[in-house]
């Protein structure tokens, strides 16, 4: 008696279960040959791809970016506009990361660099960096955003797809082919580190190619964006720094960190001292018109020191547009939230940022009521900016 049979005649559900699934197996074997080869290479297919997307995502990021890259023959390293230490540096080590794969890589801004420890990171590092002023001075197709995930500052920028992002700021915007938005990080600066060191982990060859000027730059671009590793930071910021340290030029961090500062920032901060509005624990300053808007969150920092605020906006106008600037070191008050709630209504204008430090820009038109507003008064606007700093949300 074949197996069938016998558990055929074993009776009841089994017995009926049983010869379902001989029936199956029957079936299958039974199936057209080119069918079934089909359905065999279909079930390899999704194993060999899934077997690839496990193994590609379980490589550290630094080695799949190095990967993306490698893909091009050149590449458009972009930082967001009026680039600060952070995502200079990032550009940095992006470019040099790009180079190890032989892919052409042009560090792009638009904007200006203006503040003093800006131009100083520049030119103590030697930089060479173009300006964008429309899509077409992109040197690349492949466009590559650093320290910010969506495009902006320049004509047509709203149309770029950009290839790559890296970023610590929130925000919508992706790569096509690679994405790396990590929020909870204080600097953009310490995921490229992590990058680095993570390929050269991969690597047998036992020079460097992370050179004292790359060094110096990233680890200068995590001090400046975490206020010397004490606002925003997570344990990653220290991680990277500990990586950097043994490479840094102390002679060129010194130069960075230590520029001369012109006479204008010394009096608009003087001039915030003086003029500020203190409720509770928040200050308000309004600066007035300033050719430097550098100052705005120079002077912001500078509040921040007083005995007993514990979170300042200090802003000014310029060429047509209200700039903002916030910090916070209390914990009731989200910065970029507050800021962003305070102009929510205006047209044209946009605020955001972290918990400890947030920034913005309003159009003194519409501020003023042109368009679809009835206009902020500059009472009413402080009004705003004190009751959202005490969580108040109308």
């Amino acid at each position: 008696m074949s197996y069938r049979s016998v558990r055929s005649a074993a009776g009841g559900a089994e017995g009926t279960n049983v010869l379902v699934v001989d029936e199956t197996v029957d079936a299958f074997w039974n199936t057209d040959p080119l069918l079934l080869s089909l359905a065999v290479l279909g079930t390899v297919a999704v194993f060999l791809g899934g077997w690839w997307a496990v193994g590609w995502f379980r490589r550290p990021a630094g080695t799949r970016l190095q990967r993306v890259l490698g893909k091009y023959d050149d590449v458009a390293v972009v930082m967001h506009p009026n680039p600060d230490p952070d995502a200079m540096a990032c550009a940095m080590g992006v470019a040099a990361i790009a180079e190890s794969v032989d892919t052409e890589a042009t560090l792009q801004y638009s904007g200006e660099i203006r503040h003093q420890e800006n131009r100083a990171f520049r030119t103590v590092l030697e930089l060479d960096l173009e300006v964008v002023d429309a899509t077409s001075d992109l040197a690349s197709d492949a466009v590559v955003l650093v320290d910010h995930n969506t495009a902006r500052g320049f004509t047509g920028a709203q149309t770029i797809e950009p290839v790559v992002v890296v970023d610590h700021h929130p925000g919508n915007g992706t790569g096509t082919a690679f994405t790396d938005v990590r929020t909870e990080y204080g600097a953009a600066s310490t995921i490229v580190s992590e990058y680095l060191e993570a390929i050269e982990a991969t690597t047998d060859d036992d020079e460097t190619f992370v050179t004292e000027e790359l060094a110096t730059g990233l680890l200068y671009g995590i001090l400046a964006d975490t206020n010397h590793l004490t606002k925003g930071c997570s344990a990653a910021e220290f991680e990277a720094a500990a990586f950097l340290f043994p490479l840094v030029d102390e002679d060129l961090l010194d130069r960075i960190a230590n520029p001369q500062v012109p006479d204008e920032v010394l009096q608009i901060k003087a001039d915030a001292i003086k003029r500020k509005r203190v409720e509770g624990s928040f200050a308000v300053c309004d600066i007035g018109e300033t050719s430097n808007v550098d100052a705005i969150p120079q002077a912001a920092d500078e509040l921040l020191h007083l005995e007993g605020v514990t979170a300042v906006v200090v802003y000014g106008r310029d060429d047509g547009t209200i700039h903002l600037s916030g910090r916070s070191r209390d914990d009731r008050v989200h910065m970029g939230e507050t800021l962003s709630h305070v102009v929510s209504d205006i047209p044209m204008a946009n605020a955001g940022g972290h918990a400890r430090m947030g920034g913005g820009q309003i159009s003194i038109d519409h501020m003023e009521g042109i368009g679809p507003s009835d206009g902020v008064s500059k009472d009413e606007f402080e009004t705003r900016l004190f009751s959202s700093l005490a969580g108040e949300r109308s």
